[in-house]
This record gives C-alpha cells, structure tokens and sequence, in this order.
C-alpha cells in the first residue's frame, strides 16, 4: 500500500466539525489549561438532559439598501445585474419566502425597474439587536467571485471582521438558479446562472447590532462586483440545543456499505458541548426503506457544525425512485434532539435526458475526498511547444497561428513557413518516450488521488482508438491508444488512483461545425488545407461529438467526464447514458462531470489559474499549470518560472480549506517525457503529503471560517481539527479564531507528533512550538487538535 490510501466516509459524510470554546464569552483559563469544559453543565432548558428549541431564523429587510435591479421577465424588462446590461430570469426564480440549503431566506421578486439587490459598496446593515450563531446571505459576483471583509458591529462597542465571498453568477455555482439569463436585447442566453446561500459566522456571546458590508466595486462591465439578494440570521439558543438543516436525499452511495445516502448538516445551536456521553445518533424514519448506517456525533461545539451522510436501503418490493414522506432524526440522551420531515426519493432510479434528473446526481465521495489530482494536457501543441511565456496557453497554439496580429503568426512563420499547416506537426508527435507506467507511479508518489488526461483537445486529434475518423493517435502519429495505455497502467500499477478524461466539446477548424468559423485555412494565404483524418458532411454533434463521448464512456470506463468550452451538445441524452452505464454495471463506480459540457447540470464548478476567495460550499475544483500561464509544454519556459513546490503546497491547503479540489496541470513533450522541473515538483509535493496528507485527503471545509489572515488555513475531520501555517511558525503560534479546543485535548504538530504545551490566552489559541517542531515543518505546517479519547 502506498503512503496516500484514500480516507472514506465513515458516516459523517464530509466530517464533522469539533466544537467551539474560543469566541465564546469564556473566562480565559490559567496556562496550560482550557476553559471550563460546559459539556456536563445544566442544560439551561428547565428539563435534566433536555434538548431545547432552537429559534427560528431572523430575516433581514434589505429593501431600503437595494441598488441594483438583477432580474427581469421577459415582461418587464429595464433591468442591468452586470453593468453588460444581462439579467436573471425572474420566471424562473422564488418571490417571497424561500429555503435554499435548509434555511430560510426572504427573496425579493422582479418587478419592471424595481431594484431587488445591493451591490456591496460598505454599506451599513442594522440588525435587529440580539446573540447570533450566524448571518446567512443569498449572493453572487458579477465578472468574477468577488470577496471582501464584513464587519460585524457588537453592542459592547467592539467589532468583528469576516470574509465574505460569493461565486460568479454564470459559474452555476450556487444552489438557487436558473437555466437561462436574459441578455441586452431580451433574448435568452440559454446558459445556468445561480445564486449561492453564504454563511458568515457570528460571535454568540455578544449582541449584534450591525453589519458592514465589504467594499467591491458598482455592477459596471469588466468589474468584479458583490450582489446580495437576500440576508437571514440564525439567533443562538440557550443550553443544549441542536437544529438539522438542509436534509435530501441523493443519488449518491455511500463508499463503505454501497447504501444511498441521506444527507443534512447538524447545527449545534446551543451554548452546551455536545459529547459522547450525549449519544447523539442520526437515522432516517421512512415507510418503504430502512437504515442501515446511521451516523453517530461523538462531538460538536456550540456554533459548530456536521455534515452527516445515513446510509438507506429500500424495503422489498419498493422501486427505486419511489418517493415518500421521510423523517431526518438527531435522537440522543433519550429523546428527541431534532428532527425534519422531507419528501425522499428512496432508491436510485435511472437518469433521464433532462435538467431535472440530470441535476440530481452529485460528485461522488471519493471525489469530495480525493482532494489533489493531475492534469495532463498533451497533443500536437506540444510538438511546437511555443507560446509567450506566462501570457499565452501553449496549447492554442494552431488558434493563435490563425491571428495575424498574434506572436505565434509570425513565431510560425519564422520557424516552420508560411507552407507548413498545423497538420503537419501530426508525424512529428510520436510519443516515443511515453512510458505510462512511470507516469502514473509519478502522480501516486505525488500523492495525486485521480489524473485527467486530454482525450482531445479543440485542435480535434484524439488520443484513442476512435472509430470516428482517423485524425486519432492509433492512426496516424504515435500509432498508439494513448489513453488505454495510461488506463490500463493505472488499473494495474496505481489501482487506487481513479481516472478521467477531458474532452473538448467543440473544434476549432472541424469544417462540420468550425467554432472559429471557417474549416482549416493557410493562416497567411487564406487558402483551404485538409482537416487531416476527417470526412466532411455530418451531423457534428449527434453523429461525431456525442458518439466520441460515449466512446470513452463505455470503452474506457472514466470515471471523470471533463469536459471543456460547451457550445453545441447532446450533452442531456450523453450523460445520462454515462450516469446508467456507471450506476448498473455488474460493479457500480461513481462517476463526475463538470460544469463545462453546455448544459446547466453538473457537479462540481472549474475555475481556472484562480481560485475563491473564500469558502464555496457547492463542490469545485480549481485549476491550473505548474507553468505561469500554460497547460500544454511551453519549451520557452525556463525553469525558474515553473511554480515552485512551495507554491505548490501553499495552493493544494488554500483550495482545500475552501471546499475545492486541486487539479494540478503538467504538459509532457511531444516525445512523451515529462519535463525534469514538473517531475521534481511532483515528486517534492508528494514528500510533504506524506507527512501531512491527513490534513488534506478526506478532510472537509470549517464552517466557522476557511482562513485567517494570510497565512493561516484550517480543515476538519470528525475526529480532528487541523491549522495550518503558511508562514513558518515563531515559539508560539497564537491563533485569534474560535478553534474548537476544550479541556483534556491534545495538540501535535504533524511530521513532530510530541504533544504541545497550549493554552487559552485573551481569547486566542496559543500553541507553544519548539525548535524541534520548526525544524521538522516545512512549506505549511500543520497542527492537529486531538479530541480527548481520540488517538
């Protein structure tokens, strides 16, 4: 077994988080000790061992501070959400009282030149005065995720500060959308927008009285603004007391037992610890189905939170799809702790071609777990290798030869002339060198959990053995099956690491459907040149795009489905094809796509050379070169230029800590090597991983907070809480967060593991660091807080 062995699910299906003592109102405790542990104290409810009522949540009036009108009909038009003059459709959206992630919002409706959002500009928000786990708002960006700091004003007179960010409205990030937005001109732009529930953490043991809201930019083009719809607030209850939100079914299954999964968050909303000696169990009560792997909380601090995954199964004689009233219960200390009423929808049906069954389907959990995976862009781009460094992508290089005004037009020139057409790079990509075995030995000693390779990229030459054309590897080139070459050396030689394939949906010269507009031309004549390998007049995307896709589906069993641009598609009928194929097998696997195959439905967002600013709570992965501005091999890239394993590291904790995955890039050379910086930096991450992997793999985003300052992270199992440095640590790491740490724990330093002396100090957690740990760290040092009767 290799050093990177997958964490699972163990019913707490994306960890719990630990509870929260610092930030509470708690007298600070004497050195080397923690507060007062309040886990055996009266409950506060009048009743020995009671659970109390959590209030309900407190909607916020924003309709004094809106600015901004977002949301049209195709009635009542005037609106502008971007300052690009495109709208949301208010056909499509709520008015009114509305649940989004198990809590309730006030969503305003559209109405002709009426403004339904504030652009956040620092504006001040009263709120109705009182103690608050946590301010919820509904928001999303224009031109990108924006972010900022909020403010949170206290009747005391002090202040709090936050991070506050929301994803971009047409990443289709958010869990409110719509399958369409309304462009200048009332037309539809049939393209998902949404808008994303985003929660803010509050301190309950002092009264609110306002708000602050960042400073972003006004909603103009080609700036990246802050909109907010909607703001509630969740009031803290007194003694022991829990809340269940956000409870579904899914059409996921659990890793471990194979049974479908129920999924909610458990709020602990109450002033009281909730611990062991609580018994604190969730299950699911529904007639036609039955539990089979309910979810035990061992611990969850005041403000804390757990997103917990029970295991179902039907009843016989109960058809998947059926759906039934179900009861989500938190049973604990003999009673009833909490507990909501859902419809469920039991079993796993097959998926049908539509938005509303495609949508249902979620990122498995070994991809919420995977964590870190590598990215291989590799094709007839990487034979000229050209580009400006850190400006241009390497792998546009036959688009950008087609520029006149473009570097590589005259690069291309100069280099190969004005004769020589892109297609005829195609012998010179021989793959000679390629040895899939070293490769996926190097992204498993890396500590990658998955690889996506280019099955094809927009230059149209596919890497497998297409029946579709001859412009394929097999055919012509390397006369090789690239992909089952590296599939099957993954299969034998890294079992454990799961597999994917991109795959562009359109082309850029195909005289079929050419997304640039003209089949293949002499960028300097203008006269037509072959599209080597390919036979014209065809239904592009039903009779070659869609069966290219099904191809790698049913052939080549990827597990991952990354595909890239959208545009013109089958993608309703391909992925549901792709879902039944996986889920019905004689041995079911889990399978993923991303947000890039045309169509509104997916499972997880792809920003690219950026990352969130704070925590989304929709799955995403972020993506990126270890080259400055590249995916494809760029052979002008000197070394020094490459991301260094510092930076490397630095990225895979920030993305983590927000919910995202890491999907590194590298760009081998035409002849199959992997360039000698890109291999040291693999190999140099994985040295780390293997000392710190169990802060990484497995772990889930804390709800309290994802970062503080610049230099500190945080991550959460059930069974442990970790910090990490991005600076070195000094004697003492002082840490001005409510990090979940109570009497009778313990704290290590990863790569060091001898318990550390820590104490509660004004508030703030401060762990005392020798030399010794200082010096066994590296790049991100990482503590780990050891709930007491953990191991």
């Amino acid at each position: 077994m290799n050093g990177f062995a997958r964490r699972h699910v163990l019913g707490i299906g994306a960890g719990a988080a630990a509870g929260s003592a610092l930030g509470m109102g708690m007298a600070p405790s004497a050195a080397g000790a923690a507060p007062p542990d309040p886990a055996g104290a009266a409950d506060g409810t009048g009743t020995a061992g009671g659970w109390g009522r959590v209030p309900d949540p407190v909607p916020v009036p924003l309709t004094g501070l809106f600015d901004n009108d977002g949301v049209d009909t195709a009635g009542t038009r005037g609106g502008d959400f971007d300052g690009s003059g495109y709208t949301y459709p208010g056909e499509e959206l709520p008015a009114g009282p509305v649940e989004v992630d198990g809590f309730p919002f006030d969503f305003p409706g559209a109405g002709a030149g009426e403004p339904n959002n504030v652009v956040a500009m620092g504006q001040r928000v009263a709120l109705p005065p009182g103690h608050y786990l946590s301010a919820l708002f509904l928001a999303s960006s224009s031109y990108g995720s924006a972010s900022g700091a909020v403010t949170v004003h206290y009747a005391d007179g002090g202040t709090g500060s936050a991070g506050l960010a929301a994803p971009d409205w047409y990443s289709g990030g958010g869990s409110l959308g719509a399958p369409y937005r309304y462009r200048p001109d009332g037309t539809r732009d049939e393209h998902r927008v949404s808008i994303a529930a985003v929660e803010l953490a509050l301190d309950p043991a002092r009264e609110a009285v306002a708000l602050t809201l960042p400073v972003t930019n006004p909603a103009e083009a080609e700036k990246t603004a802050l909109h907010i719809f909607a703001l509630s607030l969740q009031p803290v209850a007194e003694g022991r007391a829990v809340a269940l939100r956000n409870a579904r079914s899914t059409t996921s299954a659990l890793e471990r037992s194979g049974a479908q999964s129920v999924e909610a968050t458990l709020l602990n909303a109450g002033t009281v610890w909730i611990s062991a000696r609580d018994r604190l169990e969730v299950t699911v009560d529904a007639e036609g189905a039955r539990t089979v792997a309910p979810v035990s909380v061992p611990r969850l601090g005041p403000g804390e939170q757990a997103r917990v995954a029970v295991g179902i199964r039907n009843r016989g004689g109960v058809a998947p799809g059926t759906v039934a009233e179900g009861r989500v219960v938190a049973a604990g200390r003999g009673g009833t702790a909490a507990e909501v009423t859902r419809p469920l929808t039991l079993g796993m049906p097959d998926y049908e071609p539509t938005d509303a069954s495609l949508s249902s389907h979620r990122a498995p959990y070994w991809f919420h777990d995977a964590k870190f995976g590598i990215f291989i862009h590799w094709g007839l781009y990487s034979v000229p290798a050209w580009a400006p460094v850190g400006r241009q992508y390497a792998e546009w290089y036959w688009q950008q030869m087609n520029q006149p005004d473009n570097p590589t037009h005259a690069h291309h020139r100069e280099v190969y002339g004005e004769d020589f057409a892109y297609d005829d790079f195609i012998p010179m990509f021989r793959a000679e060198r390629f040895d899939p075995r070293a490769w996926v030995e190097l992204f498993r000693d890396a500590g990658a959990q998955y690889h996506v390779l280019t099955s094809k990229h927009h230059e149209g030459f596919a890497l497998w053995d297409t029946s579709l054309s001859t412009r394929n590897s097999v055919a012509m080139g390397p006369r090789r099956d690239l992909v089952r070459e590296l599939f099957d050396a993954s299969r034998r030689y890294t079992p454990d690491l799961h597999r994917g394939l991109y795959f562009s949906m359109p082309e850029w010269f195909n005289p079929d459907n050419p997304w640039y507009g003209h089949a293949p031309r002499n960028p300097y004549t203008l006269e037509p040149v072959p599209y080597t390998g390919y036979t014209a007049g065809r239904d592009y995307v039903r009779d070659y795009q869609a069966k290219q896709m099904l191809e790698l589906i049913h052939d080549y069993d990827t597990e991952i489905m990354w595909c890239d641009i959208g545009g013109d598609n089958d993608s309703h009928r391909v992925l549901a094809e792709y879902f039944n194929h996986a889920k019905n097998r004689p041995r079911p696997i889990e399978v993923t796509v991303n947000n890039r195959s045309g169509i509104g439905p997916h499972d997880f967002t792809t920003p690219e050379y950026e990352v969130y600013e704070n925590t989304v709570v929709a799955k995403w992965e972020a993506s990126r070169g270890l080259d400055p501005f590249s995916y494809g091999y760029n052979a002008q890239t000197p070394d020094n230029a490459y991301m260094t394993t510092e930076e490397v590291v630095h990225s895979l904790v920030d993305i983590v800590s927000k919910n995202g995955n890491f999907l590194l890039d590298i760009g081998p050379r035409a002849d199959g090597t992997i360039p000698e910086v890109m291999e040291r930096r693999l190999r140099e991450t994985g040295a780390w991983l293997r000392v710190n992997g169990e802060a990484i793999y497995g772990t889930t985003y804390w709800s309290r907070m994802a970062q503080l300052g610049e230099d500190l992270r945080f991550t959460v199992k059930h069974d442990a809480f970790y910090i990490h440095s991005l600076a070195a640590p000094s004697s003492r790491l002082i840490v001005e967060a409510p990090v979940p740490v109570r009497s009778g724990d313990r704290i290590t330093m990863l790569g060091h593991d001898r318990p550390l002396h820590w104490s509660v100090e004004n508030g703030a957690l401060v762990v005392e660091v020798p030399a010794a740990a200082r010096r066994a760290g590296r790049h991100v040092w990482v503590f780990k807080v050891h709930p007491r009767g953990a191991s």
